[in-house]
C-alpha cells in the first residue's frame, strides 16, 4: 500500500476523540428532528384550533420547547462513553433511562405548576420522537462504525508487561476499540508465539513489511525500558509512510479514562503535572464559583431532609446524627469532614482505620440506605462552602490509609496536588476501594482527572453523578 493510499484509508479509521463530536451531532440532529416534528403534531392536533401556523408558534410555543434537544443531550450524557455507545444492550438502556429522566424530570415540572400553565402534548410527542430518532440513529452508528472500514488496523511494538497488560484490557472491549494486526518485538524467542490471543511477528526489521502487508494504520509504542537504535529507525521509517505513533499510556488513557500507574516511565509525574497539566487562574475560579453555588443548593437540601435523618437516626441507635472525621485535603492539610452517621457509634473503638466492606456489619440499617442513596454525604457541602472540598475531585482519604496506601501504590500522594470532592471522575466509574487492587484501580482514574482536569471534565462527571446515586450502587 502506497502512502498516499494509507493516508486515504485512515482518515476514515476513527479514534474514540473522534468519535464523540460524531455522536453528538447526531443526537442533537435527532432532537432538531424531533422538535420539528413535535411542532407538527402538536399544531395539527384536533385540540389545537391554530393549527400548524405562526400565530400557534408564536402564541402556544414557548421559548424554553426549543431547548428541548439540548436537553435531550444532556440526558445521554451516559451514552457518550465510547464502549457503551458501541453496544446496542448499553444503547438501548440508555435511551430508555433518557427518556423515562426526561419524562419524569418534566412531570415534577407540571404538578407543581399552575395548571394549563404547561404544554402536555408537544412534551410528549417531542419524547416519543426524539427516542425513536436517537434509537435509530445510534443503531445506524453501530452498525457503519464498528465495520472494519472504519476500524484502525492497529500494530503493537513491545510483547513485554505494558504490551500485555494493554491486549488483555482490550478484551472488555465488546466490539474492540480497533483491529490488532500482530505484535512487533525484538526478543526472537517471542517470534511467531501469541500474548493474548495475538501472534507476535518479528523485530524491527519486520515492521515497515508488516504495515505494507497487513494495512496497518497506527503504531502502539508499548515498550517502558529503552530502546533499541533499530526500532527507533524502523518507527522512523514507518512515521514517514503516515503510520500514527501512539504511546501506549496515551491509548490506554484515551480507552479507559484512566492512568496505567504500573506502566509509567520515572519522569511521567513531572510532566504530566509540572508541565502539562497546570491550572489556569480562569478555571481555578469558575471551579470555586460553582463549588460555592453548588454547595448552597446541597446545603439547602441537606436542611430538606435533615428532619427525617435525624428522627430515623434517633429511633434506630440515637445521637449523634453528625459524623466528623479528620481527612487529608489539598496538599495533606487536615480537616474534618462532616457526613450523616451510617454506622454503630464507636466502630472503631481501638482506633485502627478499616476499609467498609460489602453488607459491613457496622453499617445500621438506616446507614445502609444513606450510604447506598450517597445521602450521608449531603454534610459535605458545607465542606465545600468553606473551601476545603470542591464539588468535584478525588474522594477524601484518612492520613492513615494515606500512609499505607502509599508504601504500596505507586503515584498515590498526587491526589492530593487538588481538592478532594463529593463526587469525582473516580467516583462515577467505580465503588467505593475496599482493598489494595481497587485502590490501584481508583487511582488510575484519580490521576486521569487531575491530568486532565477542566470545567468540561467537570461539567461531564456533574451530569453523570444521578446516574451513580439513582443506581444505588454506594457501599
Amino acid at each position: 500500500m502506497t502512502t498516499k493510499e494509507l493516508a486515504r484509508v485512515s482518515r476514515l479509521q476513527l479514534r474514540p476523540t473522534d468519535r464523540r463530536p460524531i455522536l453528538l451531532m447526531g443526537d442533537l440532529l435527532a432532537g432538531v428532528a424531533a422538535l420539528l416534528g413535535a411542532l407538527l403534531l402538536w399544531g395539527v392536533s384536533s385540540s389545537e384550533w391554530l393549527g400548524f401556523s405562526r400565530e400557534f408558534l408564536a402564541a402556544r410555543v414557548p421559548f424554553w420547547f426549543y431547548l428541548l434537544p439540548a436537553c435531550w443531550v444532556i440526558l445521554m450524557v451516559e451514552l457518550y462513553d465510547i464502549r457503551k455507545a458501541s453496544r446496542m444492550s448499553s444503547t438501548l438502556r440508555g435511551i430508555m433511562a433518557a427518556g423515562v429522566a426526561g419524562l419524569g424530570v418534566y412531570l415534577l415540572i407540571y404538578f407543581s405548576s399552575a395548571p394549563r400553565s404547561l404544554p402536555r402534548s408537544g412534551v410528549g410527542y417531542f419524547l416519543g420522537l426524539v427516542s425513536l430518532l436517537t434509537l435509530i440513529w445510534r443503531i445506524s452508528y453501530i452498525r457503519i462504525f464498528n465495520a472494519n472500514l472504519f476500524m484502525r488496523r492497529v500494530l503493537v511494538v513491545g510483547g513485554g508487561r505494558a504490551g500485555t497488560s494493554l491486549l488483555e484490557k482490550l478484551r472488555e472491549f465488546s466490539p474492540p476499540p480497533f483491529l490488532v494486526a500482530g505484535i512487533v518485538d525484538d526478543d526472537p524467542e517471542k517470534w511467531g508465539q501469541e500474548i493474548a490471543g495475538h501472534r507476535v511477528l518479528g523485530g524491527a526489521g519486520s515492521l515497515v513489511d508488516s504495515i505494507a502487508a497487513l494495512q496497518v494504520s497506527e503504531i502502539i509504542v508499548a515498550i517502558s525500558g529503552p530502546m533499541d537504535g533499530h526500532m527507533f529507525q524502523a518507527l522512523l521509517d514507518a512515521q514517514e509512510r503516515g503510520v500514527g505513533i501512539a504511546r501506549m499510556q496515551r491509548v490506554y488513557e484515551e480507552l479507559f479514562g484512566r492512568v496505567p500507574i504500573f506502566h509509567l516511565e520515572s519522569d511521567w509525574m513531572v510532566r504530566s503535572f509540572v508541565e502539562e497539566s497546570q491550572a489556569s487562574a480562569l478555571y481555578l475560579f469558575t471551579k470555586r464559583a460553582l463549588d460555592i453555588v453548588g454547595g448552597l443548593a446541597g446545603s439547602l437540601l441537606m436542611l430538606v431532609i435533615l428532619p427525617f435523618i435525624i428522627i430515623a437516626n434517633v429511633l434506630e441507635t440515637g445521637f449523634p446524627v453528625f459524623y466528623f472525621q479528620r481527612r487529608s485535603g489539598m496538599h495533606d492539610s487536615p480537616y474534618n469532614v462532616i457526613k450523616f452517621r451510617t454506622m454503630q457509634k464507636d466502630a472503631e473503638k481501638d482506633g485502627v482505620p478499616r476499609w467498609t466492606a460489602e453488607n459491613d456489619e457496622r453499617v445500621t440499617r438506616v446507614g445502609w440506605f444513606l450510604r447506598k442513596t450517597h445521602l450521608d454525604e449531603l454534610p459535605q457541602f458545607l465542606n465545600v462552602l468553606r473551601g476545603e472540598m470542591s464539588l468535584v475531585g478525588p474522594r477524601p482519604e484518612r492520613p492513615a490509609l494515606i500512609q499505607m496506601f502509599q508504601e504500596h501504590v505507586p503515584f498515590y500522594r498526587a491526589r492530593l496536588l487538588v481538592k478532594p470532592g463529593i463526587t469525582g471522575w473516580a467516583q462515577i466509574h467505580q465503588d467505593y476501594a475496599a482493598n489494595v487492587d481497587e485502590t490501584n484501580e481508583k487511582l488510575e482514574f484519580d490521576l486521569y482527572y487531575i491530568k486532565h482536569r477542566s470545567l468540561w471534565l467537570d461539567l461531564m462527571v456533574l451530569l453523570r453523578t444521578p446516574a451513580t446515586v439513582l443506581g444505588l450502587r454506594g457501599r
